[in-house]
């Protein structure tokens, strides 16, 4: 193996190291986002449904998605165990590693839509199902031999094929769990069951920025000429402005700086420039993280007035943000960028609508299917499980105590007082 290849195995393992710890940011912007009564359990079922993804991606997902097939879905290369060697690109390990990150990452984001109320079965069953049927076959179409990579599609690092796969998951699983107790009163309005721990909520948010360098600039899957230095400071930028963005239109719509929105802000901007991150202009980048820390304030309000309740707004997050990553890449896409990724310029830059329809092309294909697929699981899962919800005492008591037997905070839950505390 030469050295720049051995630089080139080392810097996407470093990076999928880190798109790992991203679990660790869900798991304190999930529990934070949620009440004391169910820390425990969250943090518990992150750890293990990304055992559960890991060992399904090995065993067929990996072949779904990057199997030699068709042009809807790979049938090769199940159970990997490719241990060989390379003198350029990446070792097919490595390769595998760093996509089985992704594939952990979309589930985590579509179990947001499970929060505070759903059986550990379901979650159990549905990880299952859907890191074999949802996400390889959408990461397929796009990152595979798929028919929208045939067509061109632009998605860097994963706005549609994690983020909106994800979401549209999330969205399948809060219409058919319907809203948490007490979330809705009977006149519609709704009830702020606000998060328990705003600090852990920041830096989980933290925690999720750092790692997603690893996400972003580790899809360059190389070390030369170091253009994952550039891919890092559009994302940055993005990061940035959709904090601010989102600071400032909470505080201009309600009043106060609402911490909450704000650090929603610095995410949709990241989950907004993770398709177009080697593909735009830093300039570019900043509108798409303004324009995704816009949206998310709007979004959230909307899912909230639609009575759909989203403990954690993933939809709105990585959902909205995320079509709204898709799409910009077809307007702000410039042609050498575009040239040097394999894609194609962006309305703005003279590409006329032909990039931009296959980006809005995508998003509606990917959602559609991803929303589709995820139900029907879903109403699998609920029939193997003998439902999907808990019942009003369990999630009254909350689900450390109902699904595990131990509280997550137990010295501060009541009857579980401990001397000298």
């Amino acid at each position: 193996m030469t050295e720049l290849a051995l630089m080139d195995n080392l810097w996407v393992m470093i990076c999928a190291v880190l798109v790992l710890f991203m679990q660790g940011g869900f798991i304190l912007l999930e529990a934070g986002s949620t009440r004391m009564k169910n820390a425990g359990h969250i943090a518990g079922k992150t750890i293990f449904t990304v055992g559960i993804a890991s060992l399904v991606y090995w065993a067929v997902g990996w072949g779904f998605a990057y199997g030699e097939g068709n042009a809807f879905i790979g049938l090769s290369d199940f159970f990997f165990g490719d241990f060989s060697t390379a003198d350029e690109g990446l070792v097919g390990s490595v390769d595998f590693f760093f996509q089985l990150m992704f594939a952990a990452i979309a589930l985590t984001i579509a179990f947001g839509g499970f929060a505070e109320r759903a059986k550990l079965s379901a979650y159990i069953v549905f990880a299952v199902l859907f890191s074999a049927f949802v996400y390889p076959i959408v990461a397929h179409w796009i990152w595979g031999d798929g028919w929208l990579a045939d067509l061109g599609k632009q998605d860097f690092a994963g706005s549609t094929v994690v983020h909106l796969t994800g979401a549209m998951a999330a969205l399948a699983a809060t219409i058919l769990l319907k809203p948490r107790l007490g979330k809705y009163n009977k006149d519609g309005s709704a009830n702020d069951l606000a998060g328990h721990n705003q600090v852990y909520t920041a830096l989980g948010v933290l925690i999720l920025w750092v790692g997603w360098f690893g996400f972003n600039a580790g899809s360059t899957l190389e070390v030369a000429d170091a253009f994952f230095g550039y891919v890092a400071l559009n994302t940055q930028l993005a990061a940035a402005a959709g904090a601010v963005a989102a600071l400032f239109i909470a505080w201009a719509m309600t009043g106060k700086s609402d911490v909450p929105t704000m650090l929603n802000g610095a995410l949709a901007g990241l989950v907004a420039i993770t398709a177009s991150c080697a593909f735009v202009a830093p300039w570019a980048a900043v509108i798409i993280g303004i324009v995704g820390g816009l949206i998310v304030f709007f979004s959230m309000k909307f899912f909230d007035k639609a009575r759909i309740d989203d403990p954690i707004f993933a939809l709105s997050v990585h959902g909205v943000a995320g079509v709204w990553g898709t799409i910009s890449t077809g307007f702000f896409a410039t042609p050498e960028l575009a040239a040097m990724n394999g894609g194609s310029a962006g309305l703005f830059y003279g590409g006329g609508l032909s990039q931009l329809g296959v980006q809005v092309l995508s998003v509606v294909a990917c959602g559609a299917f991803a929303f589709i697929a995820s139900y029907i699981l879903l109403l699998v899962t609920k029939a193997v499980c003998g439902g999907l919800r808990v019942s009003e005492e369990e999630e009254i008591v909350g689900l450390d105590l109902s699904e595990h037997g131990s509280y997550g905070y137990p010295e501060s839950m009541p009857g579980n007082e401990k001397t000298g505390a």
